[in-house]
């Protein structure tokens, strides 16, 4: 990372209208965190100190999303639709009182690393004035081509509408992403962009020639297609999630996790896995997961807002909603759902079961069929069950309540009051039997039948 002040400038203007959405393009998520949240992560990662977030009339909520990223952040309003160029002057306040290199970047392209806008970084501390991210791609419909030199400088940036034949075909492809020296010499090409174009807006691009013609030096950094490839429809969505996940499980495997079907695997991107773990197949993991060292975690388990300890098994067909906590070697099995509670070591709670609310001590086992009545409707209430206790099968435990170390409950009990240690409680109905009374009732009902 070069050592020069940096500001950012991240264009989050567009209204996504092939979205076909009430939200804003930028605010749809990939991975668990909306489009300007993944753009605004590898920004801070690249080390740029200031950033400054450029929304449309009526984005309120943009901006406040993107502040509670990042607390220092600055928000300017595009007024009006008129292209790159006229959204990176609605920041110029931001530009006029700064001396560093200045970058611009789209709020919907979610898969750019930090590592790439540190190369761009790089090449104008080496001299450039002007720095562009290219990709080669097979499919360039829809995107401006860059014209390099004789030297392989970069001479210009065609806008696909005012392309001729020769340069539709080709394959060297603008992504947009663009970075200036200095503050000054992007004000003062801003100044001179017209809109004498197809579209009749002012386009950033056109910066490039301008430069040349300044004799400036502009520079083309490559990047990978996918990286720097922007997200517009629902359908590209999809294709920059499948990326994302694909980028999540390789990291996770070359820590030492082991996926048996990492296809199958989805997660979120603060999840935080130790070495050693083991995923089985269909797994969903949500926002803010924490997997232990050696945990494993079983086939079809949905799992968010969870803290999984080391050793400890969840699933197969788990939930764990948030606040759930496993400490070392917990066991939750089979249709299992754990809610705001805690699970201690080397407890078990392994079939059909419902524990909301609650502590289960260490070395506890929870019977199947057991659930936790932690809600009258107005408010919720918590149970306890202490170290070694033993809650039978089909028992439901009427919070609040407190089991206490050591207690038996009887299976199929209704415990509304508090058990002391060592205790055994029950509640159950007196069971009847009554002697022939089968054998009558099928003489019966089977009366005058061949």
């Amino acid at each position: 990372m070069t050592e020069a002040s940096a500001l950012a400038i991240i264009l989050a203007a567009g209204k996504g209208t092939r979205m076909k959405s009430a939200l804003p393009k930028v605010m749809h998520r990939l991975a668990g965190a909306t489009l300007l949240a993944h753009v605004l992560g590898a920004t801070k990662a690249a080390g740029i100190e200031r950033i400054c977030v450029v929304v449309a009339p009526g984005m309120d909520e943009v901006g406040a999303s993107a502040s509670a990223v990042h607390s220092k952040l600055e928000v300017f309003v595009q007024d009006r639709q008129l292209g790159t160029g006229d959204a990176v002057k609605a920041a110029h306040q931001a530009l006029e009182n700064f001396s560093g290199h200045v970058l611009v970047l789209y709020g919907d392209t979610p898969l750019l690393r930090s590592e790439t806008l540190e190369a761009a970084r790089g090449a104008l501390h080496a001299g450039a004035d002007l720095v562009v991210l290219g990709f080669e791609t097979d499919e360039p419909t829809g995107y401006g081509r860059l014209l390099l030199d004789e030297r392989g400088g970069l001479a210009a940036i065609r806008e696909e509408k005012d392309a001729s034949d020769e340069e539709r075909g080709l394959t060297l492809c603008n992504s947009g992403i663009m970075g200036f020296r200095a503050a000054h010499t992007l004000l003062d090409l801003l100044g001179r962009i017209g809109k004498d174009n197809a579209k009749g807006e002012f386009y950033l691009t056109d910066a490039v020639a301008l430069a040349r013609g300044d004799r400036l030096e502009a520079r083309m950094i490559k990047a990978n297609a996918e990286e720097v490839i922007g997200v517009n429809s629902r359908a590209e969505l999809a294709a920059a999630e499948e990326a994302m996940q694909r980028r999540l499980r390789t990291a996770f495997m070359a820590e030492g996790v082991t996926m048996t079907a990492p296809d199958t695997v989805f997660f979120s991107h603060d999840t935080r896995i130790g070495r050693d773990v083991v995923i089985e197949p269909h797994v969903m993991i949500g926002a803010k997961v924490v997997i232990e060292d050696g945990a494993t975690i079983r086939a079809f388990s949905h799992i968010e807002g969870a803290h999984i300890g080391p050793g400890a098994s969840v699933g197969p067909f788990a939930r764990l909603r948030p606040g759930a906590a496993l400490a070392k070697d917990a066991h939750v099995g089979n249709f299992v759902e754990i809610k705001q509670s805690e699970i201690g070591a080397g407890a078990k709670v392994n079939h059909l079961t419902y524990i909301g609310d609650a502590s289960v001590g260490a070395r506890a086992n929870v019977g199947a069929g057991t659930i936790t009545c932690n809600y009258d409707g107005f408010a919720k209430h918590k149970t306890v069950i202490g170290e070694d206790a033993f809650i039978g099968s089909n028992t439901s435990l009427v919070a609040p309540v407190k089991i206490g170390e050591g207690a038996y409950i009887g299976s199929g009990s209704v415990i509304t009051k508090d058990v002391a240690p060592d205790a055994l409680a029950l509640s159950r109905a007196p069971q009847e039997e009554r002697e022939g009374w089968a054998a009558k009732l099928r003489k019966r009902l089977t009366r005058g039948r061949k």
